[in-house]
């Protein structure tokens, strides 16, 4: 039976609140890394250094999985990630006034852990959210993210063009993450953190999604090791084309210098616009040949690329980079947490360790090889991806439906 207008309205503020949540993440990524060279000039930093600075923060959300396991079984994901958020204004707070380089070093490892906290919870509510409607919408979330990094470009242009005050600029962008923590709070699906039912009877809807969680360590069982590899290529793949595809256009292919910054913009757009309608293939075809599907796309679509060469080549195999692995990661989010809190901590964990790491492999074995190579490799990875999908038990697509349903009343 479909629902009645109370029940799309409560769908869709629970969309906009953990939509929100996506968007202050990519909003205060985006909002401190633009302002780098203003934080290299106030502490007269190296080019090293300034890599250190911008290793610290993987390491730190890498790192953060234990703890985030354990925080999210203690607090649930509608706490942590409201606490996670604001957490993250008090990092550019921090940011705007640090003194030296050390303390910059631990301002930036604590925003990593916030940034972990804040990547599973938020990943979390939105697989609750897909479990309790029996809607997909886990892709959109993640377009929303780079629409909160597109925001924090806009307003770190205009902020510098009136003064070039890091504590003017980090104090609006701080109290714009409050307003969007505090804004969400109501409309996050409510559970209890030890997962048990809700005083009418009802599931836990972040609890929904996945196996009651254990409160002992147990190591992670296959089925989550395969979405963690999945994830780590996935991230390798994306994070490479990000990092390197400019210098492979200008080096290798010889394009101009116009021409070159093209390959981030191709990669970038056909990214966001997947996903945005991701979520209708999902519903029609299933995560797992989704998955499968677009990684193979995306390997195929770069090997051809780098086999042809030729600018015009070489960005339409950047662009099935872009559309093919657009999906993956919400994907293997949704799946993750079907698993528990923990596995998705883990699976979280896994890829941003393949964002931090793989730019940096790839440019090991273009030292060793060429480019063309380490290209090559990345190619291999999102070929590995479609592999780890075919080992992975994906979630049955959702009946389409004009209207949300609440899945207690799908039968």
């Amino acid at each position: 039976m479909h629902m009645t207008s109370p029940a799309r309205d409560e769908f869709r503020r629970s969309q906009l609140a953990i939509g929100a949540l996506f968007f202050a993440l990519g909003f205060q990524y985006a909002t401190w890394v633009s302002r780098v060279p203003a934080l290299k000039a106030r502490l007269d930093l190296g080019e090293a250094q300034i890599g250190l600075l911008l290793m610290t923060c993987g390491i730190g959300a890498a790192v953060s999985f234990p703890l985030v396991a354990v925080l999210m079984r203690r607090f649930g994901s509608r706490l942590l990630s409201v606490l996670s958020a604001l957490a993250l204004g008090v990092v550019l707070l921090a940011l705007s006034v640090v003194p030296n380089y050390p303390v910059t070093l631990l301002v930036l490892f604590f925003d990593g852990v916030a940034v972990g906290c804040l990547n599973v919870a938020m990943n979390a509510q939105g697989a609750a959210l897909e479990a309790r409607f029996e809607r997909t919408t886990m892709s959109r979330l993640h377009a929303t993210f780079s629409a909160g990094s597109l925001l924090a470009a806009l307003l770190a242009s205009g902020v510098n063009a009136f003064t070039g005050s890091l504590v003017v600029h980090f104090g609006l962008a701080a109290a714009l993450l409050a307003v969007l923590a505090l804004a969400a709070r109501p409309g996050l699906l409510a559970e209890r953190p030890d997962g048990a039912e809700h005083p009418d009877g009802a599931a836990a809807p972040a609890e929904q999604a996945g196996r009651k969680t254990r409160r002992g360590f147990a190591l992670p069982a296959a089925a989550t090791l395969w979405m963690g590899l999945a994830m780590v290529f996935g991230t390798v793949t994306e994070g490479a084309m990000n990092d390197w595809s400019a210098l492979y256009l200008k080096d290798v292919v010889d394009a101009g210098a116009g021409l070159a910054p093209l390959g981030i913009a191709v990669v970038s757009v056909m990214m966001v616009c997947a996903r945005i309608f991701a979520d209708g293939w999902r519903t029609r075809f299933g995560d797992g040949r989704i998955v499968r599907t677009g990684s193979l796309l995306a390997s195929l679509g770069l090997a051809l690329a780098l086999l042809a060469g030729g600018v015009v080549p070489t960005l339409l195999g950047f662009a099935c980079v872009g559309l093919g692995v657009a999906a993956v990661t919400p994907c293997v989010y949704v799946a993750a947490a079907r698993q528990g809190s923990d596995a998705l901590s883990l699976v979280a964990a896994m890829g941003t360790t393949g964002l931090l790491a793989g730019p940096a492999v790839i440019g090991f074995i273009a030292g060793g090889t060429s480019l063309v190579w380490g290209m090559a490799a990345v190619a291999a990875s999102a070929a590995v991806v479609s592999l780890c999908a075919t080992r992975i038990t994906w979630p049955q697509p959702a009946a389409p439906a004009p209207e949300p349903r609440l899945a207690a009343e799908a039968g």
